[in-house]
Parts: C-alpha cells; sequence; structure tokens
C-alpha cells in the first residue's frame, strides 16, 4: 500500500506539476498541501472505480490509454471568405470504453458544434 501510495505522489507531482515549490507564507503552503491531497483523494477514487470493475492499471497506464481521446477543430472558409469552425470528438477505443464505462462517464462528453461568424 506504501509504494502504492508513494507512486501516486509521484505520478501527481509530474502529471500535475506539483513538484516542490518554495512557498514563503503559511497560507501558500497550507494551499498547495490542500490540491495535493485533494488531487490524490480524485486519484484514488478514479482507481478504485476502476479496480471495482477489474481494471488494475496504474496511473500513469491510464492516462496513457485516455492520452488518445481528442477533441480536434476542422477551419474552412465559405466561398464569401466567413471561417467555419466545426469540433468533434474522436471516438472512444475498447479500452477507453471501458475505463469511461467504470467511471460512469459518457465518452461523447462534447457534442459536435459548428461555429461560423
Amino acid at each position: 500500500m506504501l509504494n502504492d501510495i508513494e507512486n501516486a505522489f509521484r505520478t501527481l507531482k509530474t502529471d500535475l506539476g506539483l513538484r516542490p515549490i518554495y512557498h514563503q507564507t503559511t497560507d501558500r503552503i497550507s494551499g498547495h498541501i490542500f490540491i495535493s491531497v485533494l488531487a490524490y483523494h480524485i486519484l484514488h477514487t478514479v482507481r478504485y472505480q476502476l479496480m471495482k470493475h477489474g481494471i488494475n492499471d496504474n496511473w500513469r497506464t491510464i492516462t496513457s490509454k485516455l492520452s488518445t481521446h481528442y477533441r480536434i477543430t476542422n477551419s474552412l472558409q465559405r466561398k464569401d471568405n466567413t471561417p467555419i469552425h466545426i469540433r468533434k470528438s474522436t471516438r472512444a477505443n475498447p479500452a477507453q470504453l471501458a475505463i469511461y464505462n467504470a467511471c460512469n462517464v459518457s465518452p461523447a462528453v462534447l457534442k459536435t458544434t459548428i461555429t461560423s461568424y
């Protein structure tokens, strides 16, 4: 369990940029500790949900699997030079769907949007 906690904090430090920061005031130190502990609790809650569904990957593997689920913006111009921006999410692959389903998260959080000026 200690290795799991150390690994989680190592990941938090790397992925969230929570490296040692030398604060000068007690309020800032307390805020930094609060954010770090809050981030750990969120990480632990997500991993607990995943473990209940048989997904025992470490945090780095989970974020690596989810990192290829993109939101893409295509920009086009009409004949009258008016720009159109189309934003669409890519489809989740089976590994991503398993993670989303275990956490009760819809893989299509954001809908396709079309914007023109």
